[in-house]
Protein backbone atom coordinates (compact mmCIF):
# COMPACT_ATOMS: atom_id res chain seq x y z
CA UNK A 1 0.00 0.00 0.00
CA UNK A 2 1.68 3.19 -1.20
CA UNK A 3 0.48 6.31 0.59
CA UNK A 4 1.10 9.77 -0.86
CA UNK A 5 0.47 12.99 1.03
CA UNK A 6 0.52 16.52 -0.34
CA UNK A 7 2.11 19.45 1.49
CA UNK A 8 3.03 23.05 0.86
CA UNK A 9 5.73 25.19 2.43
CA UNK A 10 4.73 27.06 5.56
CA UNK A 11 5.74 30.70 5.81
CA UNK A 12 4.54 31.76 9.25
CA UNK A 13 6.35 30.55 12.37
CA UNK A 14 5.37 30.48 16.03
CA UNK A 15 2.31 29.62 18.09
CA UNK A 16 0.11 32.35 16.66
CA UNK A 17 0.78 31.37 13.07
CA UNK A 18 0.12 27.70 13.83
CA UNK A 19 -3.15 28.58 15.54
CA UNK A 20 -4.28 30.54 12.48
CA UNK A 21 -3.41 27.59 10.23
CA UNK A 22 -5.50 25.21 12.33
CA UNK A 23 -8.46 27.55 12.30
CA UNK A 24 -8.20 27.59 8.49
CA UNK A 25 -8.32 23.76 8.35
CA UNK A 26 -4.57 23.14 7.94
CA UNK A 27 -2.00 21.23 9.97
CA UNK A 28 1.47 22.68 10.64
CA UNK A 29 4.38 20.29 10.37
CA UNK A 30 8.05 19.87 9.57
CA UNK A 31 10.13 17.62 7.30
CA UNK A 32 13.74 16.94 8.27
CA UNK A 33 16.61 14.47 7.93
CA UNK A 34 18.80 12.86 5.25
CA UNK A 35 21.38 15.62 5.65
CA UNK A 36 19.02 18.29 4.34
CA UNK A 37 17.62 21.40 5.93
CA UNK A 38 14.42 21.10 7.96
CA UNK A 39 11.46 22.58 6.08
CA UNK A 40 8.30 23.92 7.79
CA UNK A 41 5.26 22.58 5.92
CA UNK A 42 1.49 22.53 6.11
CA UNK A 43 -1.18 20.00 5.16
CA UNK A 44 -4.89 20.05 4.50
CA UNK A 45 -6.31 18.51 7.69
CA UNK A 46 -9.17 16.62 6.07
CA UNK A 47 -6.97 14.96 3.43
CA UNK A 48 -4.20 14.20 5.94
CA UNK A 49 -6.56 12.73 8.54
CA UNK A 50 -8.08 10.34 5.98
CA UNK A 51 -4.59 8.86 5.49
CA UNK A 52 -3.63 9.14 9.16
CA UNK A 53 -6.42 6.75 10.14
CA UNK A 54 -4.79 3.86 8.23
CA UNK A 55 -2.48 1.59 10.22
CA UNK A 56 0.00 1.61 7.32
CA UNK A 57 0.41 5.40 7.64
CA UNK A 58 2.21 4.86 10.96
CA UNK A 59 4.59 2.09 9.85
CA UNK A 60 5.29 2.56 6.15
CA UNK A 61 7.49 4.59 3.87
CA UNK A 62 5.29 7.46 2.69
CA UNK A 63 5.63 9.63 -0.39
CA UNK A 64 5.56 13.31 0.48
CA UNK A 65 4.65 15.59 -2.43
CA UNK A 66 5.96 19.00 -1.43
CA UNK A 67 4.78 21.35 -4.17
CA UNK A 68 5.71 18.84 -6.88
CA UNK A 69 8.95 17.64 -5.26
CA UNK A 70 8.46 14.05 -4.04
CA UNK A 71 10.46 12.52 -1.19
CA UNK A 72 10.29 9.31 0.81
CA UNK A 73 9.48 9.97 4.46
CA UNK A 74 8.46 8.31 7.72
CA UNK A 75 6.00 9.62 10.29
CA UNK A 76 8.08 10.47 13.35
CA UNK A 77 5.86 12.48 15.70
CA UNK A 78 2.43 14.06 15.98
CA UNK A 79 0.21 15.76 18.52
CA UNK A 80 -3.55 15.25 18.73
CA UNK A 81 -6.05 17.62 20.31
CA UNK A 82 -7.14 15.98 23.61
CA UNK A 83 -10.84 16.63 23.02
CA UNK A 84 -11.48 17.08 19.30
CA UNK A 85 -8.96 14.38 18.24
CA UNK A 86 -7.67 16.60 15.43
CA UNK A 87 -4.01 16.62 14.38
CA UNK A 88 -2.30 19.66 15.91
CA UNK A 89 1.22 19.17 14.54
CA UNK A 90 3.04 16.47 12.60
CA UNK A 91 6.70 15.64 11.87
CA UNK A 92 8.16 13.56 9.05
CA UNK A 93 11.71 12.30 8.58
CA UNK A 94 13.25 11.86 5.14
CA UNK A 95 14.70 8.43 4.50
CA UNK A 96 17.68 7.34 2.46
CA UNK A 97 17.49 4.15 0.42
CA UNK A 98 20.95 3.12 1.65
CA UNK A 99 20.54 3.81 5.38
CA UNK A 100 18.79 1.50 7.86
CA UNK A 101 15.80 2.89 9.71
CA UNK A 102 14.27 2.09 13.11
CA UNK A 103 10.48 1.89 13.00
CA UNK A 104 7.73 0.53 15.26
CA UNK A 105 5.82 -2.11 13.30
CA UNK A 106 2.46 -3.53 14.51
CA UNK A 107 1.86 -7.21 15.18
CA UNK A 108 -1.07 -9.03 13.56
CA UNK A 109 -2.00 -12.11 15.62
CA UNK A 110 -3.35 -15.10 13.70
CA UNK A 111 -4.74 -18.57 14.57
CA UNK A 112 -5.70 -17.60 18.11
CA UNK A 113 -8.93 -19.63 17.91
CA UNK A 114 -7.14 -22.84 16.89
CA UNK A 115 -4.26 -22.59 19.37
CA UNK A 116 -4.22 -25.74 21.58
CA UNK A 117 -4.15 -23.56 24.67
CA UNK A 118 -7.43 -21.98 23.62
CA UNK A 119 -9.24 -24.76 21.76
CA UNK A 120 -8.29 -27.61 24.11
CA UNK A 121 -7.17 -25.86 27.28
CA UNK A 122 -9.82 -23.14 27.47
CA UNK A 123 -7.08 -20.56 27.95
CA UNK A 124 -7.15 -16.84 27.26
CA UNK A 125 -4.72 -15.15 24.87
CA UNK A 126 -2.86 -12.16 26.26
CA UNK A 127 -1.13 -9.71 23.91
CA UNK A 128 1.95 -8.59 25.81
CA UNK A 129 3.31 -6.51 22.92
CA UNK A 130 1.22 -5.06 20.08
CA UNK A 131 4.21 -3.65 18.16
CA UNK A 132 7.99 -3.79 18.16
CA UNK A 133 10.97 -1.75 16.93
CA UNK A 134 12.56 -3.16 13.81
CA UNK A 135 15.70 -2.21 11.94
CA UNK A 136 15.91 -2.53 8.16
CA UNK A 137 16.49 -0.70 4.90
CA UNK A 138 13.46 1.30 3.72
CA UNK A 139 12.76 -1.15 0.86
CA UNK A 140 12.44 -4.03 3.35
CA UNK A 141 10.07 -2.35 5.82
CA UNK A 142 6.94 -4.49 6.39
CA UNK A 143 3.57 -2.86 7.12
CA UNK A 144 3.00 -5.43 9.87
CA UNK A 145 4.45 -8.68 11.21
CA UNK A 146 2.32 -11.78 11.68
CA UNK A 147 2.47 -13.67 14.97
CA UNK A 148 1.20 -17.23 14.47
CA UNK A 149 -0.26 -18.71 17.66
CA UNK A 150 -1.31 -22.03 16.07
CA UNK A 151 0.96 -24.13 18.33
CA UNK A 152 0.76 -22.17 21.59
CA UNK A 153 -0.20 -24.13 24.72
CA UNK A 154 -1.70 -22.97 28.02
CA UNK A 155 0.95 -21.43 30.26
CA UNK A 156 3.33 -20.82 27.37
CA UNK A 157 4.48 -17.64 25.63
CA UNK A 158 5.78 -16.84 22.17
CA UNK A 159 8.93 -14.70 22.08
CA UNK A 160 10.51 -12.41 19.51
CA UNK A 161 13.04 -15.08 18.53
CA UNK A 162 10.19 -17.43 17.52
CA UNK A 163 8.54 -14.94 15.13
CA UNK A 164 9.37 -15.12 11.45
CA UNK A 165 10.31 -11.75 9.97
CA UNK A 166 10.94 -10.82 6.31
CA UNK A 167 14.47 -10.96 4.92
CA UNK A 168 16.55 -7.95 5.90
CA UNK A 169 14.43 -7.16 8.96
CA UNK A 170 15.51 -7.63 12.58
CA UNK A 171 13.99 -6.83 15.96
CA UNK A 172 15.97 -4.13 17.74
CA UNK A 173 15.29 -5.64 21.18
CA UNK A 174 16.49 -9.07 20.04
CA UNK A 175 19.67 -7.56 18.61
CA UNK A 176 20.33 -6.14 22.09
CA UNK A 177 19.81 -9.50 23.76
CA UNK A 178 16.22 -8.95 24.94
CA UNK A 179 14.07 -11.85 23.74
CA UNK A 180 10.82 -10.33 24.98
CA UNK A 181 7.55 -12.27 25.22
CA UNK A 182 4.96 -11.11 22.67
CA UNK A 183 1.88 -13.17 23.57
CA UNK A 184 0.88 -15.86 26.02
CA UNK A 185 -2.05 -18.12 26.83
CA UNK A 186 -3.11 -18.13 30.46
CA UNK A 187 -5.48 -20.52 32.21
CA UNK A 188 -8.71 -18.64 33.00
CA UNK A 189 -9.39 -17.77 36.61
CA UNK A 190 -11.00 -20.71 38.37
CA UNK A 191 -9.57 -23.09 35.75
CA UNK A 192 -11.55 -24.84 33.06
CA UNK A 193 -15.20 -25.84 33.31
CA UNK A 194 -14.15 -29.41 34.10
CA UNK A 195 -11.93 -28.22 36.96
CA UNK A 196 -14.75 -26.09 38.33
CA UNK A 197 -17.11 -29.08 38.23
CA UNK A 198 -14.59 -31.19 40.17
CA UNK A 199 -14.11 -28.45 42.73
CA UNK A 200 -17.87 -28.03 43.13
CA UNK A 201 -18.59 -31.74 43.81
CA UNK A 202 -16.77 -32.04 47.19
CA UNK A 203 -18.24 -28.71 48.22
CA UNK A 204 -21.76 -30.02 47.62
CA UNK A 205 -21.09 -33.13 49.68
CA UNK A 206 -19.42 -31.30 52.54
CA UNK A 207 -22.56 -30.26 54.49
CA UNK A 208 -23.69 -33.91 54.80
CA UNK A 209 -20.49 -34.87 56.67
CA UNK A 210 -20.46 -31.92 59.04
CA UNK A 211 -22.09 -32.31 62.45
CA UNK A 212 -25.38 -30.48 62.89
CA UNK A 213 -25.17 -27.25 64.80
CA UNK A 214 -26.48 -27.40 68.39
Amino acid sequence: MQIEIKASKREGQGTGASRRLRRAGSVPGVVYGAGKEAVPVQFDHKALFLQFRHEAFHASILTLDLEGNKEQVLLRDYQLHPVRNTIQHIDFQRVSATEKIHVKVPFHFINEDVAPGVKLGGGLVGHILTEADVSCLPKDLPEFIEVDLANLEVGHSIHLSEIQVPAGVEFVQLAHGNDAAVASIAKPRGGSAADEAEDAAPAAEAPATEPAAE
